[in-house]
């Protein structure tokens, strides 16, 4: 099989857990581009938190595209421009603030390029690391958040929120509910996955579904890996996830991402 796109979460499956990527990674994805093959990067980061992985990777000069926000948003890297994107109306956004008032759980949303909440938490703290993102931490949520957004976060240790995920996913079964750490709890618009803003992009692109990879680690990466051809997770995925895919290489610390370009694309 003569695979065409290659579509990569980043946290803890091609970034090692420094958030870097590494160098065998990086020399494997430009060999991978250097024969056609599409690197799209499909994460839950926004956007802003993505573009500069993807010019390390040069998907700007290889006409590339980049999936954030668990896919509510596609960007043409080579233009620079969005091509697709869904939010959550400010009723749903203030809706699930009511339901982590209830649920007590933090929430935080993303305005303007900021992280936005009302409280302070060690999982925010995380979110601020990794995204590189300014906290706006207001006093009145609701008033803050007077429009559209792309996604939420719940937050909160790890065992009560799969309490919550379940819960949620009862109270709003029109929206999309997926873990993509252990204490982080995305929602988005409803029909928002990652694996739908693969489909969209392989239509755009006249790919065929067997013949995109799709590697992953975590819970919002699992429509991806069962919708792709070949559905790869690294070696670190959750334990409960393992038996979901077609194959499973090395850690993100490991090289896994490398491993499946030298396996299954450089052969």
């Amino acid at each position: 099989m003569k695979y065409k796109m290659l579509v990569l979460d980043m946290d803890d499956t091609l970034l090692t857990d420094d958030h870097k990527i590494s160098k065998e990674n990086k020399e494997m994805l430009l060999k991978a581009q250097e024969l056609g093959v599409y690197v799209v990067l499909a994460s839950g980061r926004p956007t802003l938190a993505m573009t500069d992985f993807a010019k390390e990777l040069h998907l700007d000069v290889n006409n590339s595209y980049m999936l954030s926000f668990n896919g509510a948003v596609i960007t043409d890297l080579k233009e620079d421009q969005v091509i697709f994107e869904q939010s959550l109306t400010q009723q749903q956004i203030h809706e699930l603030y009511d339901y982590s008032l209830k649920s007590k759980t933090h929430i935080i949303t993303y305005i303007d390029g900021n992280i936005v909440s009302e409280t302070d938490s060690e999982y925010i703290e995380v979110e601020k690391t990794i995204t590189g993102l300014k906290h706006n931490k207001v006093t009145n949520f609701k008033e803050a958040v007077n429009s559209s957004a792309i996604k939420c976060i719940l937050l909160e240790e790890p065992s009560y929120l799969l309490q919550v995920e379940k819960e949620l996913k009862l109270a709003m079964p029109h929206l999309s509910i997926s873990m993509s750490k252990p204490f982080f709890l995305e929602v988005a618009q409803n029909g928002i996955d990652k694996a739908a803003s693969i489909k969209f992009l392989a239509k755009k692109l006249n790919i065929l579904q067997s013949e995109i990879i799709a590697v992953g680690n975590a819970g919002n990466d699992l429509t991806m890996i069962e919708y792709a051809g070949l559905g790869v997770w690294v070696d670190n995925v959750n334990p409960e996830l393992r038996d979901r895919g077609d194959v499973i290489v090395a850690s993100n610390n490991n090289h896994g991402v490398a491993e499946v370009v030298r396996r299954f694309i450089l052969n």
